[in-house]
């Protein structure tokens, strides 16, 4: 049977197709789809549960913040929570502590969870009303995600709006956007603004007048693979088809 991590590069590879043969000029990068086929597309949901979280968490402060999301087992696009960890943030930037990272990983994995359920979706906010990417993000999107067999940036701003991009690096080697939905279909698990608000206030704090610390996600010189966190223990490439 085929796993989920390929149930989703036949879904991305057919989605190709469709666009190559729908466009006779090929970018360098990513391109942005038609209506038409983004209907064609897969997307990234977030259940009830998860989204009501990751507005919570947005809203409640007046910086960036950032995590991974988690997926279901069966539906690798399929976000179902969200989880912080240890990070310092300004209005312009979400800095991931490494150590905190490699725990987060760790947890997970003790857990049950494959690292493509964790490991693959990295979430953050904008606290203005822009959710494209800014040059960092472009940059720590590269580096700390090229060398998974896919990966997914997304940002969610202040006033709700969305921007999705999935990575593919094997196969066609490509990256698009993706559509955003939420998930109404997926049990709603109700909210805990106790949890949530203990969950931000222990892992995110706010930059003041220095950096508390540099991590890999904004390191752009002297970055050896062999010592990433993302990479290094469990193997994040992924399945290569």
């Amino acid at each position: 049977m085929p796993t989920a991590a390929n149930a989703v590069y036949l879904k991305m590879k057919g989605a190709l197709i469709v666009m190559k043969k729908n466009s006779k000029k090929q970018r360098k990068n990513y391109r942005k789809p038609t209506p038409q086929q983004q209907t064609q597309l897969p997307q990234l949901r977030f259940s009830p549960t998860a989204w009501a979280k990751l507005l919570y968490l947005r809203d409640y402060g007046d910086t960036e913040v950032g995590g991974f999301g988690i997926t279901a087992q069966d539906d690798l696009l399929l976000v179902q929570d969200l989880q912080l960890v240890e990070q310092t943030c300004s209005l312009a930037h979400v800095a991931f502590d490494d150590e905190a990272v490699a725990n987060f990983f760790d947890d997970q994995v003790d857990a049950g969870l494959r690292p493509e359920q964790f490991g693959r979706i990295w979430i953050h906010t904008h606290p203005g009303d822009c959710p494209l990417p800014s040059q960092t993000d472009e940059e720590t999107f590269d580096r700390v995600f090229g060398r998974s067999d896919w990966a997914v940036m997304f940002i969610l701003a202040r006033t709700g709006r969305t921007y999705a991009r999935l990575k593919f690096n094997v196969g066609p080697n490509a990256e698009f956007e993706v559509p955003v939905k939420r998930d109404y279909s997926q049990t709603f698990d109700g909210c805990d603004h106790e949890r949530w608000e203990d969950e931000y206030l222990s892992h995110v704090h706010p930059q003041q007048n220095s950096r508390l610390f540099q991590s890999a996600f904004e390191r752009t010189e002297d970055f050896g693979w062999e010592e990433d966190w993302l990479f290094a223990e469990y193997g994040l490439k992924g399945e290569q088809i």
